[in-house]
């Protein structure tokens, strides 16, 4: 497949694998109305998404995990935003200038927007949801760190200030810390909020039935016009054999997830398109430093030499993934070939390690993982590539949420959680390995990793940044606090009656532009 690099101006988790939660049942559309001509009318119909996992949260401020963004992309505006190409752009934000020295931000808002529940979007609302964003409760504290402070003048302009330069901010400002939430909304509701989501977006929170779905409705004062869908329900799956069932049936349109054993079987058939395309995330194993065994250096190396990651992709994924052994897909303007892609499995070294440990006769740990057929068989497999050098790997499997809380809490001695990549390759490192970044799972604290992390964030030159981002991989290989395996595709399917998809290179569905026939 010819690769296209998500060049622009430069947080959700996805699971091993194929993130799935819960519930299977089919869910039926009501058809869509007609027209006089016959025709169906393409702003009445109902989209049925299937989901990968239940999203734990819909207030942006907590979120960690790609099923959440899934569905908050659609309920909320973001201040800048991504066209399919990667390119950023104005969105909430109308316009806006850099000072010379990289630190001073001037937002110029739309004018004449509102929020779901009739409130104002004004320069006041900018400042409330970045302070929110900023709080130390926050998961996206570490996105925007860099901010000291943010004032507004008027209605409709924002100033932010940087206590250094920050290359970042836009990117950031497109996803999650950049959705704007309703101030009147999260003081009403306060701890209930994410029960109660409010935003600008093209689609309005209706209804949850956790573990079973959610359902959107259009916001008929959509400040682009009214969405051509009524209504979309994100409808949660346990298995992704199932949602693929669900979607030949028709009781979905689009399916978030394509086991690989189904690809070409979906391919041929003349009702669906896919959509397959390499992506900016990576899979792989947290290894908690902080608690026996992992507390141990060599022993977390033992585990990274044993793996074969070609096989694994072959085997488990028929080659629609590529190895992995850093953070920086081949997507990444910061890829580098040598130090990203992995090098063969090394019996040698895996046996020095283990007696440099001190446990040359093996060690043995529990990896906990999501309780899915894709996840399981990836963790089978990687539990065979351990077992010659008698290192005795348990497989616990849970729900989605409680693996996601669990490493949060850095409850685990192994977990099989990845990143579904962003844009900037800040976003891709520094809040999982710096210190006390927000989803720093493996508790991985060094001071080597944490300059050259900063430094990178604050050099505005993306090949200047490089070279920190190779100095800082070459440190992850040292101390293996994480167990790279893949950089994953974006692979979707759809029904040939929706019209309008576009894939981004963020793995999130906007789904303002689709209609069905």
């Amino acid at each position: 497949m010819k690769r296209k690099k998500w060049f622009g101006a430069l947080a959700v988790m996805a699971l091993v694998g194929v993130v799935t939660g819960c519930g299977t049942a089919e869910t039926t559309q009501p058809a869509a109305q007609k027209t006089a001509s016959g025709a169906a009318d393409v702003q009445s119909a109902t989209l049925t998404v299937g989901l990968q996992a239940d999203p734990a949260t819909l207030d942006p401020a907590l979120s960690s995990a790609l099923v959440d963004r899934q569905v908050m992309a659609n309920i909320y505006d973001t201040l800048f935003s991504l066209t399919p190409t990667g390119k950023i752009v104005p969105n909430l934000v109308e316009s806006y200038s850099v000072s010379k020295n990289g630190l001073v931000y001037t937002f110029q808002l739309r004018h004449g927007i509102k929020f779901q529940d009739g409130t104002p979007f004004n320069a006041q609302a900018v400042q409330f949801n970045l302070e929110r964003d900023m709080a130390a409760t926050s998961a996206r504290r570490n996105e925007l760190s860099s901010i000291s402070s943010v004032e507004t003048q008027g209605e409709y302009t924002v100033i932010v200030r940087l206590s250094h330069p920050y290359s970042p901010l836009l990117a950031v400002l497109t996803d999650r810390a950049g959705m704007m939430v309703s101030p009147t909304a999260v003081k009403k509701e306060g701890a209930n909020y994410p029960d109660h989501p409010v935003g600008t977006g093209p689609f309005m929170f209706s209804s949850r039935v956790k573990g079973d779905h959610i359902t959107l409705v259009a916001n008929p004062h959509y400040w682009k016009g009214k969405p051509k869908l009524s209504e979309v329900t994100f409808k949660i799956f346990t298995d992704p054999n199932v949602e693929i069932t669900n979607l030949e049936n028709g009781s979905i349109q689009l399916a978030d997830q394509v086991p690989a054993q189904q690809l070409g079987l979906l391919e041929k058939n003349p009702n669906f398109v896919v959509s397959n395309k390499p992506g900016l995330g990576y899979q792989g194993i947290y290894l908690n430093v902080t608690q026996p065994p992992f507390n141990n250096k060599y022993l977390r190396l033992a585990v990274d030499a044993a793996i074969n990651r070609s096989l694994l992709v072959n085997v488990a994924l028929k080659g629609e993934a590529t190895p992995a052994w850093g953070p920086f897909s081949p997507e990444s303007p910061v890829f580098n070939r040598t130090l990203d892609l992995p090098p063969a499995p090394n019996a040698a070294l895996v046996k020095r390690y283990l007696k440099e440990a001190g446990d040359p006769n093996g060690f043995s740990f529990t990896l906990q993982t999501a309780n899915n057929p894709v996840s399981t068989e990836i963790a089978q497999i990687v539990q065979s590539m351990l077992q010659p050098y008698h290192i005795q790997m348990n497989i616990q499997q849970l729900e989605f949420g409680t693996l996601l809380a669990n490493n949060t809490d850095h409850d685990f001695q192994a977990s099989a959680l990845g990143w579904s990549g962003r844009i900037d390759p800040d976003n891709n490192a520094y809040q999982f390995w710096h210190t006390g970044g927000a989803q720093n799972g493996s508790n991985f604290s060094d001071p080597t990793a944490d300059k050259l992390l900063d430094e990178a964030r604050e050099t505005l030159s993306m090949d200047k940044r490089k070279v920190y981002y190779d100095e800082f991989v070459q440190e992850l290989h040292r101390q293996a606090p994480y167990v790279f395996l893949y950089f994953p595709n974006n692979t979707y399917a759809y029904s040939k009656q929706l019209h309008g998809f576009q894939s981004y290179p963020d793995g999130v569905f906007r789904l303002y532009s689709m209609w069905l026939s």
